[in-house]
């Protein structure tokens, strides 16, 4: 009787597939430069780029 190997679990599809089930994508263009700044910014802030993206359009929202 032939075994079949069962698949490996593989990280990248799980996290790629996990992101799509519950985040949406969006797409934004900035001055060249401006991405290193923001990178920097999110960084002494403790925080990923997207996360103080979020933040600052969450702010900017409560505000507006």
């Amino acid at each position: 009787m032939a075994r079949t190997k069962n698949p490996e679990f593989n990280q990248i599809k799980y996290q790629n597939n996990f992101n799509k089930e519950n985040y949406d994508r969006i797409e934004f263009i900035t001055p060249k430069g401006k991405k290193a700044v923001i990178k920097d910014a999110a960084k002494a802030a403790g925080q990923s780029t997207s996360e103080y993206i979020n933040q600052a359009i969450d702010d900017r929202m409560r505000l507006g």
